[in-house]
Protein backbone atom coordinates (compact mmCIF):
# COMPACT_ATOMS: atom_id res chain seq x y z
CA UNK A 1 0.00 0.00 0.00
CA UNK A 2 1.39 3.37 -1.03
CA UNK A 3 2.05 5.60 1.95
CA UNK A 4 0.20 8.90 1.88
CA UNK A 5 2.51 11.90 2.07
CA UNK A 6 2.01 14.58 4.71
CA UNK A 7 3.20 18.17 4.51
CA UNK A 8 2.94 21.52 6.20
CA UNK A 9 1.49 24.50 4.38
CA UNK A 10 4.83 26.26 4.45
CA UNK A 11 6.34 23.60 2.19
CA UNK A 12 7.84 24.70 -1.14
CA UNK A 13 5.56 25.07 -4.12
CA UNK A 14 5.87 22.93 -7.22
CA UNK A 15 7.82 24.21 -10.21
CA UNK A 16 4.76 25.80 -11.81
CA UNK A 17 4.36 28.01 -8.73
CA UNK A 18 1.32 26.14 -7.42
CA UNK A 19 1.02 23.82 -4.45
CA UNK A 20 0.14 20.25 -5.36
CA UNK A 21 -3.25 18.98 -4.20
CA UNK A 22 -2.29 15.41 -3.29
CA UNK A 23 -1.34 14.25 0.19
CA UNK A 24 -2.34 15.59 3.59
CA UNK A 25 -2.20 19.22 4.58
CA UNK A 26 -1.64 20.07 8.23
CA UNK A 27 -2.01 23.40 9.95
CA UNK A 28 -3.64 25.40 12.70
CA UNK A 29 -7.26 26.30 12.11
CA UNK A 30 -7.98 30.03 11.92
CA UNK A 31 -11.71 30.65 12.13
CA UNK A 32 -13.45 33.72 10.76
CA UNK A 33 -16.99 34.34 9.54
CA UNK A 34 -15.87 37.65 8.03
CA UNK A 35 -13.19 36.79 5.49
CA UNK A 36 -11.81 40.33 5.22
CA UNK A 37 -11.12 40.35 8.96
CA UNK A 38 -9.67 36.85 9.00
CA UNK A 39 -7.07 37.64 6.33
CA UNK A 40 -5.40 40.13 8.66
CA UNK A 41 -4.29 37.30 10.99
CA UNK A 42 -3.65 34.46 8.54
CA UNK A 43 -0.24 32.97 7.87
CA UNK A 44 1.10 30.48 5.35
CA UNK A 45 1.06 27.64 7.93
CA UNK A 46 -2.63 28.15 8.80
CA UNK A 47 -5.87 26.60 7.57
CA UNK A 48 -8.50 29.27 6.91
CA UNK A 49 -11.95 28.15 8.04
CA UNK A 50 -14.55 30.53 6.62
CA UNK A 51 -18.31 30.91 6.19
CA UNK A 52 -18.49 32.69 2.85
CA UNK A 53 -21.05 31.85 0.19
CA UNK A 54 -19.95 33.00 -3.27
CA UNK A 55 -16.36 33.99 -2.47
CA UNK A 56 -15.77 37.32 -4.20
CA UNK A 57 -12.77 38.47 -6.18
CA UNK A 58 -11.30 40.77 -3.51
CA UNK A 59 -11.60 38.12 -0.79
CA UNK A 60 -9.95 35.58 -3.08
CA UNK A 61 -7.06 37.94 -3.79
CA UNK A 62 -6.68 38.77 -0.09
CA UNK A 63 -6.59 35.09 0.88
CA UNK A 64 -3.95 34.35 -1.75
CA UNK A 65 -1.88 37.32 -0.56
CA UNK A 66 -1.62 35.80 2.93
CA UNK A 67 0.17 32.76 1.51
CA UNK A 68 -2.37 30.41 3.10
CA UNK A 69 -2.32 26.93 1.53
CA UNK A 70 -5.79 25.67 2.43
CA UNK A 71 -9.26 27.19 2.78
CA UNK A 72 -12.19 25.24 4.24
CA UNK A 73 -15.57 26.84 3.58
CA UNK A 74 -18.69 25.85 5.54
CA UNK A 75 -20.77 27.54 2.83
CA UNK A 76 -20.82 27.06 -0.94
CA UNK A 77 -17.88 28.84 -2.54
CA UNK A 78 -19.99 29.12 -5.70
CA UNK A 79 -23.77 29.01 -5.30
CA UNK A 80 -24.52 29.35 -9.01
CA UNK A 81 -26.29 32.68 -8.52
CA UNK A 82 -23.66 34.43 -10.65
CA UNK A 83 -20.12 33.61 -11.92
CA UNK A 84 -18.10 34.80 -8.93
CA UNK A 85 -14.32 34.93 -9.34
CA UNK A 86 -13.03 34.12 -5.84
CA UNK A 87 -12.83 30.30 -6.15
CA UNK A 88 -11.15 30.61 -9.55
CA UNK A 89 -8.49 32.94 -8.11
CA UNK A 90 -7.85 30.59 -5.19
CA UNK A 91 -7.58 27.38 -7.20
CA UNK A 92 -5.42 28.93 -9.91
CA UNK A 93 -3.07 30.12 -7.15
CA UNK A 94 -2.74 26.54 -5.93
CA UNK A 95 -4.84 26.94 -2.78
CA UNK A 96 -6.54 23.73 -1.58
CA UNK A 97 -10.21 24.80 -1.40
CA UNK A 98 -12.77 22.54 0.26
CA UNK A 99 -16.53 23.13 0.53
CA UNK A 100 -18.29 21.53 3.53
CA UNK A 101 -21.67 23.33 3.42
CA UNK A 102 -23.51 23.24 6.74
CA UNK A 103 -20.62 21.69 8.71
CA UNK A 104 -20.47 22.73 12.37
CA UNK A 105 -16.74 23.46 12.36
CA UNK A 106 -17.23 26.80 14.12
CA UNK A 107 -18.73 24.88 17.06
CA UNK A 108 -16.34 21.91 17.04
CA UNK A 109 -13.07 23.79 16.53
CA UNK A 110 -11.23 26.40 18.55
CA UNK A 111 -9.00 28.95 16.89
CA UNK A 112 -5.51 27.46 16.72
CA UNK A 113 -6.53 23.76 16.79
CA UNK A 114 -4.24 21.52 14.75
CA UNK A 115 -6.18 19.92 11.89
CA UNK A 116 -5.52 17.84 8.80
CA UNK A 117 -7.21 18.30 5.42
CA UNK A 118 -7.18 15.23 3.20
CA UNK A 119 -8.96 15.77 -0.11
CA UNK A 120 -12.46 16.81 0.96
CA UNK A 121 -12.09 15.58 4.55
CA UNK A 122 -11.24 17.62 7.65
CA UNK A 123 -9.70 15.68 10.55
CA UNK A 124 -8.71 16.46 14.12
CA UNK A 125 -6.78 13.94 16.21
CA UNK A 126 -7.35 11.35 13.49
CA UNK A 127 -11.16 11.75 13.55
CA UNK A 128 -13.09 13.00 10.53
CA UNK A 129 -15.09 16.02 11.75
CA UNK A 130 -16.33 17.24 8.36
CA UNK A 131 -16.45 15.89 4.84
CA UNK A 132 -17.25 17.76 1.66
CA UNK A 133 -15.85 18.32 -1.82
CA UNK A 134 -12.47 19.62 -2.87
CA UNK A 135 -12.93 22.45 -5.35
CA UNK A 136 -10.49 21.71 -8.16
CA UNK A 137 -9.85 24.08 -11.05
CA UNK A 138 -11.99 21.86 -13.28
CA UNK A 139 -14.95 21.88 -10.86
CA UNK A 140 -14.72 25.61 -10.29
CA UNK A 141 -14.59 26.39 -14.02
CA UNK A 142 -17.53 24.04 -14.68
CA UNK A 143 -19.66 25.72 -11.99
CA UNK A 144 -18.65 29.15 -13.23
CA UNK A 145 -19.77 28.36 -16.78
CA UNK A 146 -23.11 27.08 -15.50
CA UNK A 147 -23.61 30.30 -13.52
CA UNK A 148 -22.63 32.38 -16.54
CA UNK A 149 -25.35 30.67 -18.58
CA UNK A 150 -27.91 31.90 -16.02
CA UNK A 151 -26.58 35.47 -15.74
CA UNK A 152 -29.66 36.82 -17.53
CA UNK A 153 -31.80 35.88 -14.51
CA UNK A 154 -29.44 37.66 -12.13
CA UNK A 155 -29.36 40.74 -14.34
CA UNK A 156 -33.15 40.94 -14.54
CA UNK A 157 -33.56 40.63 -10.76
CA UNK A 158 -30.80 43.18 -10.20
CA UNK A 159 -32.41 45.70 -12.57
CA UNK A 160 -35.85 45.29 -10.98
CA UNK A 161 -34.41 45.78 -7.48
CA UNK A 162 -32.51 48.86 -8.63
CA UNK A 163 -35.62 50.50 -10.10
CA UNK A 164 -37.68 49.72 -6.99
CA UNK A 165 -35.19 51.31 -4.61
CA UNK A 166 -34.52 54.36 -6.79
CA UNK A 167 -37.98 55.58 -5.80
CA UNK A 168 -37.21 55.03 -2.12
CA UNK A 169 -33.76 56.65 -2.23
CA UNK A 170 -34.51 59.66 -4.43
CA UNK A 171 -33.36 62.01 -1.63
CA UNK A 172 -29.81 61.13 -2.68
CA UNK A 173 -30.48 62.96 -5.94
CA UNK A 174 -32.57 65.72 -4.40
CA UNK A 175 -29.87 66.75 -1.93
CA UNK A 176 -31.83 65.98 1.23
CA UNK A 177 -29.01 64.20 3.12
CA UNK A 178 -27.96 66.17 6.20
CA UNK A 179 -24.21 66.39 6.69
CA UNK A 180 -22.42 67.74 9.77
CA UNK A 181 -19.45 70.10 9.61
CA UNK A 182 -16.14 68.36 9.09
CA UNK A 183 -12.58 69.26 9.98
CA UNK A 184 -11.32 68.06 6.61
CA UNK A 185 -11.28 70.89 4.06
CA UNK A 186 -12.72 69.83 0.69
CA UNK A 187 -13.42 73.25 -0.80
CA UNK A 188 -11.93 73.58 -4.31
CA UNK A 189 -9.65 70.58 -3.74
CA UNK A 190 -9.29 67.28 -5.57
CA UNK A 191 -10.19 64.19 -3.53
CA UNK A 192 -8.73 60.72 -3.86
CA UNK A 193 -11.34 58.26 -2.55
CA UNK A 194 -10.01 54.76 -1.87
CA UNK A 195 -12.33 51.75 -1.53
CA UNK A 196 -11.32 48.16 -0.85
CA UNK A 197 -12.33 46.84 -4.25
CA UNK A 198 -11.05 45.17 -7.43
CA UNK A 199 -7.52 46.31 -8.23
CA UNK A 200 -7.50 49.04 -5.58
CA UNK A 201 -3.90 48.42 -4.50
CA UNK A 202 -2.60 48.45 -8.08
CA UNK A 203 -4.52 51.61 -8.98
CA UNK A 204 -3.36 53.38 -5.84
CA UNK A 205 0.27 52.48 -6.57
CA UNK A 206 -0.08 53.93 -10.08
CA UNK A 207 -1.45 57.16 -8.59
CA UNK A 208 1.48 57.79 -6.22
CA UNK A 209 2.87 60.59 -8.46
CA UNK A 210 -0.61 62.12 -8.67
CA UNK A 211 -0.88 62.22 -4.87
CA UNK A 212 2.63 63.62 -4.56
CA UNK A 213 2.12 66.39 -7.12
CA UNK A 214 -1.49 67.49 -6.48
CA UNK A 215 -1.82 66.70 -2.74
CA UNK A 216 -5.54 65.77 -2.82
CA UNK A 217 -7.64 65.16 0.27
CA UNK A 218 -7.32 61.43 0.96
CA UNK A 219 -10.62 59.78 1.90
CA UNK A 220 -10.82 56.07 2.70
CA UNK A 221 -13.84 53.81 2.91
CA UNK A 222 -13.19 51.32 5.74
CA UNK A 223 -10.32 49.02 4.71
CA UNK A 224 -9.19 51.49 2.06
CA UNK A 225 -7.43 53.30 4.92
CA UNK A 226 -4.90 50.48 5.27
CA UNK A 227 -4.16 50.62 1.54
CA UNK A 228 -3.42 54.36 1.82
CA UNK A 229 -1.12 53.79 4.80
CA UNK A 230 0.65 50.94 2.98
CA UNK A 231 1.57 53.42 0.22
CA UNK A 232 3.20 55.73 2.75
CA UNK A 233 0.39 58.32 2.92
CA UNK A 234 -2.11 59.16 5.68
CA UNK A 235 -5.87 59.41 5.10
CA UNK A 236 -7.56 62.69 6.01
CA UNK A 237 -10.91 60.99 6.57
CA UNK A 238 -12.21 57.43 7.02
CA UNK A 239 -15.87 56.73 6.25
CA UNK A 240 -17.83 53.53 6.85
CA UNK A 241 -19.14 51.06 9.39
CA UNK A 242 -15.53 50.46 10.49
CA UNK A 243 -15.67 46.69 10.14
CA UNK A 244 -12.60 46.15 7.96
CA UNK A 245 -10.22 48.98 8.92
CA UNK A 246 -7.49 47.95 11.37
CA UNK A 247 -7.12 49.57 14.79
CA UNK A 248 -3.85 51.11 13.61
CA UNK A 249 -5.54 52.86 10.69
CA UNK A 250 -8.38 54.12 12.88
CA UNK A 251 -5.79 55.60 15.26
CA UNK A 252 -3.72 57.24 12.52
CA UNK A 253 -5.26 60.68 13.16
CA UNK A 254 -7.81 60.71 10.33
CA UNK A 255 -11.25 62.23 10.86
CA UNK A 256 -13.69 59.36 11.46
CA UNK A 257 -17.22 59.29 10.02
CA UNK A 258 -19.53 56.40 10.89
CA UNK A 259 -22.10 55.52 8.24
CA UNK A 260 -25.43 54.80 9.95
CA UNK A 261 -28.72 53.38 8.74
CA UNK A 262 -31.55 55.90 8.16
CA UNK A 263 -33.12 54.83 11.49
CA UNK A 264 -29.93 55.88 13.32
CA UNK A 265 -28.39 52.45 13.96
CA UNK A 266 -24.61 52.73 13.53
CA UNK A 267 -22.68 49.42 13.53
CA UNK A 268 -19.33 51.19 13.80
CA UNK A 269 -20.20 53.29 16.82
CA UNK A 270 -19.49 50.59 19.41
CA UNK A 271 -16.04 49.82 18.06
CA UNK A 272 -14.90 53.45 17.96
CA UNK A 273 -16.27 54.12 21.44
CA UNK A 274 -14.36 51.09 22.74
CA UNK A 275 -11.19 52.51 21.17
CA UNK A 276 -11.88 55.91 22.75
CA UNK A 277 -11.92 57.70 19.39
CA UNK A 278 -14.00 60.73 18.38
CA UNK A 279 -16.26 60.40 15.38
CA UNK A 280 -19.22 61.88 13.52
CA UNK A 281 -22.30 60.00 12.32
CA UNK A 282 -23.99 60.32 8.91
CA UNK A 283 -27.29 58.40 8.46
CA UNK A 284 -28.06 57.66 4.82
CA UNK A 285 -29.85 55.00 2.70
CA UNK A 286 -26.71 54.27 0.72
CA UNK A 287 -23.43 52.38 0.81
CA UNK A 288 -20.43 53.76 2.68
CA UNK A 289 -18.80 54.35 -0.70
CA UNK A 290 -21.77 56.50 -1.75
CA UNK A 291 -21.69 58.44 1.54
CA UNK A 292 -17.99 59.22 1.06
CA UNK A 293 -18.72 60.54 -2.45
CA UNK A 294 -21.59 62.66 -1.13
CA UNK A 295 -19.44 64.17 1.62
CA UNK A 296 -16.67 65.14 -0.80
CA UNK A 297 -19.05 66.48 -3.44
CA UNK A 298 -21.34 68.42 -1.12
CA UNK A 299 -18.42 69.95 0.78
CA UNK A 300 -16.97 71.52 -2.37
CA UNK A 301 -14.47 69.12 -3.94
CA UNK A 302 -13.68 70.08 -7.53
CA UNK A 303 -12.65 66.53 -8.51
CA UNK A 304 -13.26 63.07 -7.01
CA UNK A 305 -10.89 60.34 -8.16
CA UNK A 306 -12.21 56.88 -7.31
CA UNK A 307 -9.90 53.94 -6.55
CA UNK A 308 -11.35 50.43 -6.19
CA UNK A 309 -14.94 51.57 -6.75
CA UNK A 310 -17.81 49.24 -7.64
CA UNK A 311 -20.01 49.92 -10.64
CA UNK A 312 -20.68 46.78 -12.67
CA UNK A 313 -23.05 43.87 -12.10
CA UNK A 314 -20.46 41.33 -10.94
CA UNK A 315 -18.87 43.78 -8.50
CA UNK A 316 -22.22 44.54 -6.89
CA UNK A 317 -23.14 40.87 -6.66
CA UNK A 318 -19.70 40.25 -5.13
CA UNK A 319 -20.67 42.73 -2.42
CA UNK A 320 -23.92 40.77 -1.94
CA UNK A 321 -25.95 43.74 -3.11
CA UNK A 322 -29.19 43.08 -4.96
CA UNK A 323 -29.27 46.46 -6.66
CA UNK A 324 -27.32 49.64 -7.31
CA UNK A 325 -29.93 52.33 -6.79
CA UNK A 326 -27.99 54.46 -4.29
CA UNK A 327 -24.77 54.28 -6.30
CA UNK A 328 -26.56 55.13 -9.54
CA UNK A 329 -28.22 58.16 -7.92
CA UNK A 330 -25.04 59.29 -6.17
CA UNK A 331 -22.96 59.13 -9.33
CA UNK A 332 -25.70 60.94 -11.23
CA UNK A 333 -25.58 63.67 -8.61
CA UNK A 334 -21.77 63.98 -8.65
CA UNK A 335 -21.72 64.44 -12.40
CA UNK A 336 -18.55 65.39 -14.22
CA UNK A 337 -16.36 65.81 -11.13
CA UNK A 338 -16.29 62.02 -10.66
CA UNK A 339 -13.41 60.22 -12.39
CA UNK A 340 -12.35 56.57 -12.27
CA UNK A 341 -8.74 55.92 -11.26
CA UNK A 342 -8.10 53.82 -14.35
CA UNK A 343 -8.92 56.82 -16.50
CA UNK A 344 -6.57 59.03 -14.50
CA UNK A 345 -3.71 56.53 -14.77
CA UNK A 346 -4.06 56.64 -18.57
CA UNK A 347 -4.38 60.44 -18.81
CA UNK A 348 -1.99 61.62 -16.11
CA UNK A 349 1.69 61.87 -16.99
CA UNK A 350 3.69 62.39 -13.77
CA UNK A 351 6.24 65.17 -13.86
CA UNK A 352 9.83 64.17 -13.22
CA UNK A 353 11.06 65.32 -9.83
CA UNK A 354 14.27 67.26 -9.25
CA UNK A 355 16.14 64.34 -7.75
CA UNK A 356 15.97 62.14 -10.90
CA UNK A 357 17.03 65.11 -13.05
CA UNK A 358 20.03 65.82 -10.80
CA UNK A 359 21.06 62.17 -10.93
CA UNK A 360 20.88 62.07 -14.73
CA UNK A 361 22.70 65.40 -15.10
CA UNK A 362 25.40 64.43 -12.61
CA UNK A 363 25.94 61.09 -14.32
CA UNK A 364 26.27 62.72 -17.74
CA UNK A 365 28.74 65.28 -16.41
CA UNK A 366 30.88 62.59 -14.76
CA UNK A 367 30.94 60.57 -17.96
CA UNK A 368 31.99 63.66 -19.92
CA UNK A 369 34.86 64.41 -17.52
CA UNK A 370 36.13 60.82 -17.70
CA UNK A 371 35.96 60.83 -21.49
CA UNK A 372 37.87 64.09 -21.76
CA UNK A 373 40.55 63.08 -19.25
CA UNK A 374 41.30 59.79 -21.07
CA UNK A 375 41.33 61.08 -24.69
CA UNK A 376 43.43 63.22 -27.01
CA UNK A 377 40.88 65.97 -26.45
CA UNK A 378 41.92 65.95 -22.80
CA UNK A 379 45.55 66.59 -23.75
CA UNK A 380 44.52 69.41 -26.09
CA UNK A 381 42.47 71.11 -23.35
CA UNK A 382 45.42 70.77 -20.94
CA UNK A 383 47.60 72.62 -23.52
CA UNK A 384 45.01 75.36 -23.97
CA UNK A 385 44.75 75.80 -20.20
CA UNK A 386 48.59 76.12 -19.92
CA UNK A 387 48.66 78.79 -22.66
CA UNK A 388 45.95 80.78 -20.86
CA UNK A 389 47.91 80.64 -17.62
CA UNK A 390 51.03 82.00 -19.38
CA UNK A 391 49.04 84.82 -21.03
CA UNK A 392 47.58 86.05 -17.74
CA UNK A 393 50.87 85.68 -15.91
CA UNK A 394 50.02 82.67 -13.76
CA UNK A 395 53.05 80.70 -15.04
Amino acid sequence: MKRRSSRRFGAPRSQNGKRPHDGELRGRARLGKRTKRLTKRLGAADVAVIDHEDIDRVSGEDLVATGVGCVVNVARSTSGRYPNQGPLILTHAGVHLVDVPGADLFDRLDDGDEIVVRGGQVLRDGEVIAEGEQQTIEIVERDRERARARIGEALEAFAENTMTHIREERELLAGEIELPEFETDFRDRPVLLVVRGPGHKRDLAILRPYVRDTRPALVAVDGGADAILDEGFEPDMIVGDMDSATDASLRCGAELVVHAYPDGRAPGRERLEALGLDFKVVPAPATSEDVAMLIAGEKGADLIVMVGSHFNLFEFLDKNRRGMSSTFLTRLRMGEILVDAKGVSRLYQPAAGRAPMLVVTGGALAAFIVAVATSDLGQFLDLVWLKLQILVGLE
